[in-house]
């Protein structure tokens, strides 16, 4: 335990700041300060010495030169169980400091302002970092405070512990700092760089079994102090990567929906999908929609998952995973019959922005997530015929599943269920056999999704002869109007979208 009795704060934001003093100051801390800070705490009610009566030396170059003095980094950087550093500092008239409180110059957020080049040079921080780098390297003597969100955990360990840090805090906050001084120089090189640089500050959650492949070593890392959805694992074998990719998959096709939703992954791509106003008969019309396929899949649930469900889910076959909001009592005991079914939790209303990232010989492929928004007031009929209000319901389902699905994609649909889908294909009349092909019931009366524009007319024909009665696809295509003409001629309706969802 370290034992605060000195205290250096020096901050450009100044939130939080005044609370935090107060409270050092309560517990008999002594205040060193400098500039805007040192005024501001005075004219607070707080006590707080200038730097300057430290190292009888006054700010210089327009506060370019401020803490940079032996008397303030040898009190930073002091072992004070190193009997040699005690003797050395005590015969230098130096006082060692315990707590350094510091953020940077905002450097970060002046990048999205309009300021000459001249200014963000000023705005480049050198006494900040190099006060947190040296107190992180000496954590075991030393507080390193770098951001205004951990005031108040400061705070409330302080009091707790009589005015004293312990050595774990002092350690995670020394990494805190190492990350930002990491971060903040990367935005500074690529400023100056005039190039783009992606920092990620990845660090590991867990060793899975192997990666897509047994000969494949894999591990699972998360963004520090990034988006994420946190996963519980309530059961089953130790999780897989190609489990994560479905599970992945599951949750974000299932959370597409606002009624209850279930959803069959099989290798990336939905096996069966299908909404009702009960979520296990949800997953019943999911699991019937291709019950060959979804042997050994990975099962998304949008709804809590109660007795009934688990049981339908157990009576189904063999499934690897379950991915769900929540967990009656009834369904885990239901499940724990089954030991190495891996049951996780995870919250559905977390949003998460991570980007998309993808290996190649040319280097990584960074892409925002196809996240956007559809209205379906924007979905334009394109032909004479105007789909049903079932049919357009039916549409705007097979519109929501086809994005998951691997290019060329297409869904054919009914009630609101998947009846077959075609994925994964070269050409897209060869996802249009197959969708019909495994289709389990007959598709008279159903609709199509396709997840980009119809180049030629043969899927049109197949459509026609299949009994569809409804298209939605982006459009875009020069054939266009062709695709349109020939559904004219089989009163067949079809919308627009607009938008294309290519899935590689």
């Amino acid at each position: 335990m370290l034992k605060i009795r000195r205290a250096l704060i020096s901050v450009w934001d100044k939130h939080g700041i005044i609370d935090l003093a107060k409270h050092l100051k309560s517990m008999n801390v002594d205040i060193i300060s400098t500039g805007k800070t040192a005024s501001l705490l005075r004219k607070s009610g707080v006590t707080a010495k200038d730097i300057s009566s430290i190292t009888n030396f006054p700010e210089i170059l327009s506060g370019r030169v401020k803490t940079l003095h032996p008397k303030v980094f040898g009190a930073i950087l002091a072992n004070k169980k190193h009997p040699l550093h005690l003797e050395e500092i005590k015969k230098m008239e130096i006082e060692p400091i315990d707590m350094v409180v510091v953020n940077f110059y905002p450097f970060k957020k002046m990048l999205e302002e309009n300021v000459s080049f001249s200014q963000m040079l000023e705005y480049i921080d050198i006494g900040g970092p190099s006060l947190l780098r040296a107190g992180a390297k000496n954590f075991r003597n030393i507080a390193c405070v770098s951001s205004v969100s951990q005031y108040k955990p400061i705070i409330e360990e302080i009091e707790k512990n009589k005015g004293c840090i312990s050595e774990q805090t002092l350690r995670e906050l020394a990494c805190d700092v190492f990350r930002l001084t990491k971060e903040y120089d990367s935005y500074i090189y690529s400023y100056l760089k005039s190039r783009e640089v992606l920092i990620w500050n990845l660090e590991k959650i867990t060793k899975l079994r192997y990666g897509e492949n047994p000969h494949q070593k894999a591990k699972l890392f998360r963004l520090i102090n990034g988006d994420r959805a946190v996963f519980k694992q309530l059961q089953g074998k130790r999780i897989s990567y190609n489990n994560l990719l479905d599970l992945d998959t599951a949750r974000a096709l299932t959370k597409e929906f606002s009624e209850p939703a279930a959803a069959v992954i099989k290798h990336l791509s939905p096996c069966g999908v299908a909404i009702d106003k009960n979520i296990h008969k949800a997953y019943y019309k999911a699991y019937k929609a291709d019950a060959l396929s979804s042997f050994g899949g990975i099962v998304g649930l949008n709804r809590k998952v109660d007795k009934k469900t688990a049981r339908e889910i157990i009576k189904s076959g063999f499934r690897e995973c379950i991915i769900a909001p929540g967990y009656s009592k009834e369904s885990l005991r239901i499940f724990s019959e089954k030991k190495n079914l891996r049951v996780i939790e995870v919250d559905f209303n977390k949003k998460v922005n991570l980007k998309e990232v993808k290996r190649t010989s040319f280097g990584y492929l960074v892409q925002d997530p196809d996240a956007i928004s559809f209205d379906k007031n924007n979905l334009k009929v394109v032909t004479q015929k105007k789909p049903t209000a079932k049919e357009t319901k039916d549409l705007l389902f097979a519109w929501r599943v086809v994005k998951f699905v691997k290019s060329n994609a297409v869904v054919v649909a009914k009630n609101l269920t998947t009846l077959g889908i075609g994925a994964g294909q070269p050409s897209r009349v060869g996802a249009v056999k197959i969708a019909i092909a495994n289709a389990f019931k007959s598709t008279k009366g159903g609709v199509i999704a396709s997840e980009a524009f119809f180049p030629k007319d043969d899927s049109i024909k197949l459509i026609k002869k299949h009994g569809i009665k409804a298209i939605i696809q982006p459009g875009g295509s020069i054939m266009d109007e062709k695709i349109i003409e020939l559904c004219n001629k089989y009163h067949i309706a079809m919308v627009f979208t607009g938008i294309r969802h290519f899935r590689h």
